[in-house]
């Protein structure tokens, strides 16, 4: 298959996978304020949306692995998770309306960790092109964005289940135009045990790090939106603010390459933590002055952009071929999921007990703490070149 053909093809998913996304971190949470739930309650249930990537990404990443199946592994993802999703629909109380956001969020979170090593394989030794394939997903979240915040300016928030679902329907189709794996046979990991890789200090830092970094944006996920309403920003100015830290984040990955090869990890990884402090600072104290507000929603290209970049580079590098699957799904369930899901909650008890500006200042509190632990224990992995 051509170059461009496998582009295409290999941004698609990611291009549907994000902008489900978009539809749902910056008005799910105003979604679930219009039903009536408490601020803990809407926490707690943002919180399964990372909570599931605790257990599913190494579920499917485990058996992706095994089996080298991992296309197959997707698509049912796929199509469960639409499924799921629809009972919505039928406007469950809040222990109903949990057990299917787990439901679908468990099929839906396998996705991504499994598309991340289908990519990496896929593109070969031009693995320097992640970028720009991934760049796909910000675009796709961008439009979803702003798509559904124009809309939410007309009909109302309870109508925002309608406008995901053709989404979901977008993934399914996405997922089946992923070239089958023919003749797959199940990989066989080789070199250093999982549990030896796991052992080295430097990776323990790693995901120490990142787990620190999505606690801090648990606040952000969970209340920003909501931050910017009691602010007096409408729902079209405050998808325009998620757009616009997406789309500084779709520079970063375009110029990520050149970054790796002026800057060492560590640098890159010391200077977007110092930058995510600063923003989750300004947001916390300086939201009404517009100028500062934007500012800060550029800073995502480092707190997100820049540091998911890294990471995905230290997953391939430090797991190689046989733990790939499992390294990915690790990095999302240990981070993404323990440490969203974390950050989501206790953001909720300091919304609930405070307002959103502490919950912010919460997050500063836990990325000075990542900023630490990089400078200590974070060190570069090892040559990517045998890696596949």
């Amino acid at each position: 298959m051509r170059a461009g053909a496998i582009y295409w093809r290999l941004s698609n998913l990611y291009f549907w996978f994000f902008a489900l996304l978009g539809a749902l971190l910056p008005y799910w949470s105003l979604y679930l304020q219009g039903r009536g739930f408490s601020y803990l309650e809407i926490a707690t249930l943002m919180a399964t949306i990372q909570i599931t990537k605790v257990v599913a990404p190494s579920l499917w990443g485990w058996l992706g692995d095994r089996s080298g199946q991992r296309v197959r592994l997707v698509r049912l993802g796929a199509v469960v998770g639409a499924i799921s999703f629809a009972g919505v629909f039928i406007e469950p109380e809040f222990f109903g309306l949990m057990l299917v956001m787990l439901v679908f969020t468990f099929f839906w979170n396998a996705i991504l960790p499994l598309y991340e090593v289908i990519t990496l394989r896929g593109l070969g030794s031009d693995k320097a092109r992640y970028g720009r394939v991934r760049l796909w997903g910000s675009v796709g979240f961008i439009a979803a964005v702003a798509v559904v915040g124009t809309l939410l300016d007309f009909i109302p928030v309870a109508s925002l289940p309608w406008l995901v679902m053709p989404v979901f329907l977008g993934i399914v189709v996405s997922s089946f135009m992923i070239p089958s794996e023919q003749g797959q046979v199940r990989e066989r990991s080789g070199g250093e045990s999982l549990r030896g890789i796991l052992a080295n200090p430097a990776v323990i830092g790693f995901f120490l790090m990142n787990f620190l970094l999505q606690v801090s944006h648990g606040a952000y996920y969970t209340f920003f939106s909501i931050h910017l309403e009691q602010y007096g920003y409408s729902s079209v100015s405050i998808g325009l603010l998620w757009s616009l830290g997406v789309l500084a984040e779709v520079v970063l990955f375009v110029a990520m390459h050149g970054l790796f090869a002026r800057y060492s990890y560590r640098q890159i990884a010391l200077a977007a933590l110092a930058l995510t402090l600063v923003r989750w600072v300004l947001i916390a104290e300086a939201t009404q002055w517009l100028v500062v507000l934007l500012f800060a929603q550029l800073l995502h290209a480092a707190s997100y952009g820049a540091l998911h970049a890294l990471s995905v580079q230290y997953i391939h590098g430090y797991f190689g071929k046989g733990h790939h699957g499992q390294g990915q799904a690790l990095y999302s369930g240990l981070t993404f999921g323990a440490g969203g899901a974390l950050g989501a909650w206790m953001s909720g008890f300091l919304v609930e007990g405070f307002n959103t500006d502490v919950a912010f200042w919460g997050s500063a509190m836990a990325t000075l703490v990542a900023l630490w632990v990089t400078w200590r224990w974070l060190r570069p992995p090892p040559s990517q070149d045998s890696s596949g």
